[in-house]
């Protein structure tokens, strides 16, 4: 499986990085990056959510509540970063259990940055939205959220099928429907995948995340078949909630049956991409990547 590897091993010359780091590999590929690019690495944990390996790969290492805004810039300035990135995932549905908040409680900058959205008459608690008044605190203190893929560019997904079969007529007209509705729902800001069949929709991902959404569509669908599309928001903001894919991906889409995984070149991050490439191939799924919906000729065969 390729991806983007025109890299310099020494371009972060000693800097230190700061990261916040969320669920699943990404951040571990991302402070791995940074050291392998002659950084350092500050490497926050948000609670309940971060891989406990992180701590062997910080020169500097905390944990946060995800609300702690005024916490994690103060760690980040101590530790001597003036860039940082935000690297894994939040689970939605931990938030919204019971006694979330006790974990995740705001500190007064956590407070002041979310207040305006949740008293506003026009609330808006969209992901972008959100993440971006995250992003502005932190820049407005000296400390300046860049996209992970500035520090590991190596990670983002190269153009082409990169692991399965061509896609067949039928699965090029699935995955072109899917792109289509995937960049409507990205469009609103709701979730980045969808799942099709037969150019029907079976399942639209929003608060679940995409795991969910995939195995949702392997019990509406118990004859397998589909299609997964997972693209970049039209309005995406690189510096976070990237479309990325990991083994894990590769597992849902095996259980559920599926048999395209469609993705956006060079806006999709690739989690340990030879293991992808490897579980892809073994459960007979096409990876195709993308940079647009019109680049699906170049990836088709005559089949029908």
């Amino acid at each position: 499986m390729q991806a983007h590897t025109h890299v310099s091993t020494g371009m972060l010359a000693g800097e230190t990085i700061g990261i916040l780091a969320g669920w699943g590999r990404y951040p571990v590929m991302v402070a791995e990056a940074v050291r392998r690019h002659g950084g350092r690495t500050a490497i926050l944990a948000i609670r309940d959510h971060a891989d406990a390996k992180l701590a062997a790969l910080a020169d500097v290492h905390g944990d946060v509540g995800v609300a702690e805004i005024g916490h994690a810039i103060e760690f980040f300035k101590a530790a001597g970063c003036r860039r940082a990135t935000m690297a894994g995932k939040i689970h939605k549905k931990k938030l919204f259990g019971k006694r979330a908040w006790l974990h995740h409680l705001p500190d007064w900058t956590g407070l002041t940055t979310f207040w305006p959205h949740f008293v506003s008459r026009r609330r808006d608690n969209r992901d972008d939205s959100l993440l971006g008044a995250i992003a502005a605190a932190f820049d407005a203190r000296g400390v300046t959220i860049c996209p992970a893929t500035d520090f590991a560019p190596e990670l983002l997904a190269a153009e082409g099928i990169l692991a399965g079969r061509p896609l067949t007529q039928r699965l090029a007209a699935d995955v072109a429907f899917g792109w289509h509705l995937a960049k409507e729902l990205g469009r609103h800001d709701i979730g980045q995948t969808v799942v099709v069949r037969n150019r029907a929709p079976l399942a639209l991902e929003a608060i679940e995340g995409t795991d969910e959404c995939i195995r949702r569509a392997g019990v509406l669908c118990p004859a397998g078949g589909m299609t997964v599309v997972k693209v970049a928001k039209p309005q995406q903001d690189l510096r976070f909630d990237m479309p990325t894919i990991g083994v894990g991906t590769l597992e849902s889409l095996a259980a559920a049956g599926a048999a395209v995984l469609a993705i956006e070149a060079g806006r999709t991050i690739l989690v340990d991409a030879p293991a992808l490439a490897a579980r892809a191939v073994a459960a007979g799924i096409t990876i195709a990547s993308l940079c647009d919906a019109g680049g699906l000729p170049a990836l088709r065969d005559a089949a029908a």
